[in-house]
């Protein structure tokens, strides 16, 4: 039953590749439509064929830092629909546009740049569901706020009610005042009075 599972999700991430090469779909849609644009599935002969360009382009690309797969505990490359994405943006870049290497390598980084700034962008105007915090080595983290109700805050203190009347405080007679030359109580009291 298992191995069935993971050949329909590995066809079904077959028919996403193919849709993103076409242009019939974007990388952005497959992630909001749930699927997991970072999961290393497609080997060598995969990618290549998917993206129409020989095995070895896709060894050179890695060898450059262009398109940099993922690797099994093997060491053999594994490519996700982000990397069948970048293969295709640079095919196109190198073959339409006539685009160097290196010209490439800045437009694909600015690509990526930009779609997550884009995906920042969409959290934030989703609503109050983060918050974003300082990691210890000082890179912005995003923090994902509970949804549980928070029932064990309580009010720590009571609202002070003044119902006291000044004359409550001189119940003891004496006629001490508050304008700062009352003199000093502990040496005799009523020092400095008129």
């Amino acid at each position: 039953m298992t191995s069935r599972v993971d050949r329909q999700i590995k066809k079904a991430y077959l028919v996403a590749a193919v849709a993103l090469v076409e242009d019939r779909v974007s990388l952005e849609q497959m992630d909001a439509a749930g699927l997991n644009v970072e999961r290393p599935i497609f080997t060598v002969g995969q990618a290549a064929e998917i993206a129409g360009i020989h095995p070895q382009t896709l060894r050179q690309y890695d060898r450059l830092d262009l398109i940099v797969p993922q690797r099994t505990p093997g060491g053999a490359r594994r490519y996700s629909l982000r990397d069948i994405d970048r293969l295709n943006q640079a095919q196109r870049l190198a073959q339409d546009e006539s685009i160097n290497l290196a010209g490439i390598a800045r437009i694909l980084e600015l690509s990526e740049e930009n779609r997550q700034l884009r995906r920042q962008i969409e959290r934030l105007k989703r609503g109050a569901d983060s918050i974003f915090a300082a990691a210890v080595d000082g890179e912005v983290v995003e923090i994902r706020r509970s949804r549980r109700v928070k029932s064990w805050r309580k009010p720590l203190f009571k609202p002070l009610q003044l119902t006291a009347t000044v004359e409550a405080f001189d119940d003891d007679g004496d006629d001490e005042s508050d304008d700062g030359a009352g003199g000093d109580r502990a040496a005799g009291g009523r020092a400095g009075r008129r």
